[in-house]
């Protein structure tokens, strides 16, 4: 649990110029959540400008962020409807994550000291969710957290501290119950051609 305005990595000076960016930034998610799941072009095209990067990822509406710029997908994914990223500090989402609705990813945080809490100041740790991580619905993943590859965070989970690869974790606090053992997994071109259909459509969508 983080004190003091030392304890976070990143602090940002709230500012007319702050709040400005975050307006602009709340107009695009304006535009994104009211566009046609089929604008599926338009869609991505909104995302791409908002997001430090998306390379591939799927978010349904409602999505919501703070600041856009300081979220990286590192390949692919699937956002479900409802998720929120408080991105002040950087938040990077490995390949091919599947994250259930309404998550709530935070980087924000205020110290304990009442005398530096009412300082214009805006605070957050970064997060890092590994790559084929699933996080169940309404998790709770909090500033400073690092989740490992492949791991499985249970629905309502809130998740204090990091966690290790390839572990099932639930509850409040989040702990780890048991390793997850994975099976032989297909190939990459096994696992292409599966999803084959689906990126056909979608490729179909973005030019029609």
């Amino acid at each position: 649990m983080s004190y003091n305005l030392s304890d976070f990595s990143v602090n940002i000076p709230i500012t007319p110029a702050l709040f400005e960016f975050q307006t602009k930034v709340r107009d695009k998610l304006y535009d994104f959540n009211h566009t046609r799941p089929s604008a599926f072009q338009h869609r991505t095209a909104i995302l791409t400008d908002l997001l430090g990067s998306l390379n591939g990822a799927v978010i349904l509406s409602p999505f919501h962020c703070d600041m856009g710029k300081n979220i990286h997908f590192k390949q692919g994914g699937f956002l479900n409807a409802g998720v929120t990223i408080l991105d002040l500090a950087p938040v990077t989402l490995g390949e091919f994550i599947l994250i259930g609705p309404n998550v709530v990813i935070s980087t924000a945080g205020h110290p304990l000291d009442l005398a530096q809490r009412v300082q214009p100041v805006a605070a957050g740790n970064p997060i890092t969710i590994g790559d084929s991580v699933w996080i169940g619905a309404g998790a709770i993943i909090l500033g400073g957290v690092t989740i490992g590859d492949r791991s499985v965070i249970g629905a309502g989970s809130v998740v204090t501290k990091d966690i290790p690869a390839d572990s099932l974790a639930v509850g409040n606090p989040c702990k780890v119950i048991r390793r997850i053992e994975h099976g032989d997994m297909p190939s990459d071109e096994a696992i292409a051609e599966m999803w084959r259909p689906i990126f056909e459509m979608r490729s179909q969508t973005a030019t029609s």
